[in-house]
């Protein structure tokens, strides 16, 4: 009888963690969703302050060209910031495991 039960308690437990690796994955997905959408807005930010800087200092004929490489310059700094930010936080939970 106390195998019976032990043998009920670990197929509980198996149970229990194939539910725990299903809900990580999920987990895993989600997060990664929504990086992309905090990359996305990112993007979305950058190009309207670039934009509305531009707008604001330029004659009404504006140089298109000079504001798409400053838009593509913005972005890059905000891509290396970001990859910053990741790497910092990679760091981080790697220093909490040890």
């Amino acid at each position: 009888q106390n195998e019976k039960e032990l043998q009920n308690v670990v197929k509980q437990q198996e149970a229990k963690m194939l539910q725990l690796i299903d809900k990580s994955g999920e987990v895993t997905s989600l997060k990664g969703e929504v990086s992309q959408l905090k990359r996305s807005l990112q993007h979305a930010e950058t190009e309207a302050k670039v934009l509305w800087e531009e707008m604001r200092g330029q004659q009404p004929k504006a140089d298109t060209t000079y504001i798409q490489e400053r838009l593509l310059l913005r972005q890059e700094v905000d891509k290396l910031r970001l990859l910053l930010l990741e790497k910092e936080e990679e760091n981080l939970l790697l220093s909490n495991k040890h």
